[in-house]
C-alpha cells in the first residue's frame, strides 16, 4: 500500500535542531515501510523490519557495491508500472549503479533543488549545462526549474551538438539569468566569451547567478569565477542516488537538507558512525519510494558540523572534501588537489590565469599554467613560492601559451554534427553513412 504525502517539509517549518529530529522520526517509519518492498532491504530485514529510529541505527550500512550488485532491479520497491524515471551514476568504471525515481519521488528531488538563496521564478531563463543522459543532474535540474515556470535551456555538456561557441552564443542572445553546470565549464565560458571578444563581467547584463556543482569549488576559484562574471556563484551538492543533498545559504555555507533525510558521519578507520565530525556521509532519503536508501554511504569525504548559522536555517553545515581530499605523495608530503587549487586562483586575477595542470611526481610536483608571455615569470615565480609554503616540496612551475591546455578551437569552433544517411554523392565523404558526428 501507498502512503500518500500530502506536504512535505519547508524551510521555515521547524526552529531548532530538536524540531528538525522531530520531523526526522515522523518520516522513518514509512521510508523503512517503504524499504521492505525491496528484494534487497527484504532480506536485509529477515522478516523483522524495523520502525524506530533505534531499531534503524542498528542496520548495516548500505554500499555503492550492494547496488552494483543488486543491478538491474533488486534495489527498486515498486512495480514498474510506478516507475517514472531510471537512471545510473556517471562514476561506476562500467559497473552500473541504479536508481529508480517515481513521480512523487521527483517533487522531492525538484523541491530540494530549487532551494536557492537566488531564487528561480517564471521569469528566468534558465540553461542547463550538465549531462542528460543516465545521469540524474540536467534532469533534476530542468524539472527544479520549469516546476517554477522558468524558461529551460537543455544546454547538455556531453553532446557535440552543444560547443562551447553555442554555448555562448545562447548566453548572450537568449538572455540567460541562471546557469547550472560544474564550475569549472564557467571558467571555460570566460575564456570563450574572450576569445569572441566579449566581456564575461560586462556583455551579458542579464545573468545573475551561476549555480554550480560535480567538482571542487575552492574558495580561491569561487572568488575568481564571480571576479569573472560579475554575479554570484551558488553551489549546490548531491548524486545521482539521491538527488540534492546539500545547498549553499545567503552567508556562503553548504547546509544538508535534513528536513528530508538523515545525514550521519561514518569513519572507515574505526567504523564509528556518529552525527557530525569528519568522515563519509551517509544518507537516509526520507522521502524516495522507488528505490529506498536506508544508512546509504556515499563514500564522499565531508567535514558535519550543527554550529549555529548566520541564516538561521537550524540545519547541518556540511564541507564537502570529496575526492580533493585526498592528494599524491611527493618527496614524503601529501599534496591535495583543492589546497594546490587555491594557490592557483589565489594568483593574482591579473596575471589572467584560469587553466593548469599539475603532476606529482616521486621527488618532484610539476605544474603547468597557461599564462600570456608578459605575466609568465611573475606569475611562475609567485606560485612557486606560495606551493613551496603550502607543501614544503620541490616543485616546477612552467608557464604556458594560452590555448596549450585548452586550445582555442575548443573555444571557438563549431561542430559539424549531422544524421546518419545511406546514400552519398559521387564527391560526398560515405565514411560517415549510419554514424552521428
Amino acid at each position: 500500500m501507498t502512503d500518500t504525502i500530502t506536504r512535505r517539509p519547508q524551510l521555515g517549518d521547524w526552529a531548532d535542531l530538536a524540531a528538525l529530529a522531530e520531523l526526522q522520526d515522523a518520516a522513518l517509519p514509512r521510508v523503512l515501510r517503504w524499504a521492505g518492498g525491496s528484494p534487497f532491504y527484504a532480506d536485509r530485514f529477515a522478516g523483522d523490519p524495523p520502525d524506530t529510529r533505534a531499531g534503524f541505527e542498528r542496520l548495516p550500512l548500505t554500499s555503492k557495491q550492494d547496488l552494483r550488485d543488486n543491478y538491474p532491479f533488486g534495489m527498486r520497491a515498486v512495480p514498474n508500472e510506478r516507475v517514472a524515471t531510471y537512471h545510473e551514476s556517471s562514476g561506476t568504471a562500467g559497473m552500473p549503479t541504479p536508481s529508480f525515481y517515481t513521480d512523487e519521488d521527483w517533487l522531492d528531488l525538484a523541491e530540494r533543488y530549487a532551494r536557492k538563496w537566488v531564487g528561480i521564478s517564471a521569469t528566468d531563463t534558465f540553461l542547463v549545462r550538465t549531462p542528460y543522459a543516465l545521469m540524474v543532474t540536467g534532469h533534476l535540474a530542468q524539472a527544479a526549474a520549469r516546476s517554477m515556470g522558468a524558461t529551460v535551456v537543455p544546454g547538455d555538456n556531453r553532446s557535440l551538438a552543444m560547443p562551447y561557441s553555442r554555448v555562448l552564443r545562447v548566453l548572450h542572445d537568449l538572455h540567460v539569468t541562471l546557469t547550472w553546470s560544474m564550475a569549472t565549464e564557467t571558467l571555460l565560458w570566460a575564456a570563450a566569451a574572450r576569445a569572441a571578444g566579449l566581456r564575461p563581467d560586462a556583455d551579458f547584463p542579464h545573468l545573475r547567478a551561476l549555480f554550480v556543482g560535480g567538482d571542487p569549488l575552492s574558495d580561491a576559484k569561487r572568488a575568481r569565477i564571480t571576479e569573472l562574471w560579475g554575479v554570484p556563484v551558488v553551489e549546490e551538492y548531491g548524486s545521482t542516488e539521491t538527488g540534492s543533498l546539500a545547498g549553499q545559504c545567503p552567508h556562503g555555507r553548504l547546509h544538508l537538507w535534513a528536513d528530508r533525510a538523515i545525514f550521519e558521519v561514518y569513519d572507515p578507520a574505526t567504523g564509528a558512525i556518529g552525527r557530525d565530525g569528519a568522515g563519509q556521509l551517509v544518507v537516509t532519503p526520507l522521502y524516495r519510494e522507488a528505490m529506498p536508501l536506508l544508512r546509504y554511504n556515499l563514500e564522499d569525504a565531508v567535514e558535519v558540523s550543527y554550529e549555529p548559522c548566520a541564516c538561521g536555517w537550524a540545519l547541518p553545515v556540511v564541507r564537502v572534501l570529496g575526492r580533493s581530499a585526498f592528494g599524491h605523495e611527493v618527496a614524503g608530503r601529501t599534496v591535495t588537489q583543492s589546497r594546490l587549487e587555491d594557490l592557483v586562483f589565489g594568483l593574482p586575477a591579473e596575471h589572467e590565469v584560469l587553466f593548469w595542470r599539475a603532476r606529482a611526481e616521486p621527488e618532484v610536483l610539476r605544474v603547468q599554467i597557461e599564462v600570456p608571455p608578459q605575466h609568465r615569470a611573475p606569475a611562475c615565480a609567485r606560485l612557486h613560492d606560495a606551493v613551496v609554503a603550502e607543501f614544503g616540496v620541490p616543485v616546477e612551475v612552467v608557464g604556458v601559451e594560452p590555448g596549450t591546455l585548452v586550445p582555442k578551437e575548443v573555444l571557438t569552433g563549431v561542430h559539424d554534427v549531422v544524421k546518419p544517411r545511406g546514400l552519398f554523392g559521387a564527391d560526398e565523404d560515405w565514411d560517415k553513412a549510419l554514424l552521428y558526428y
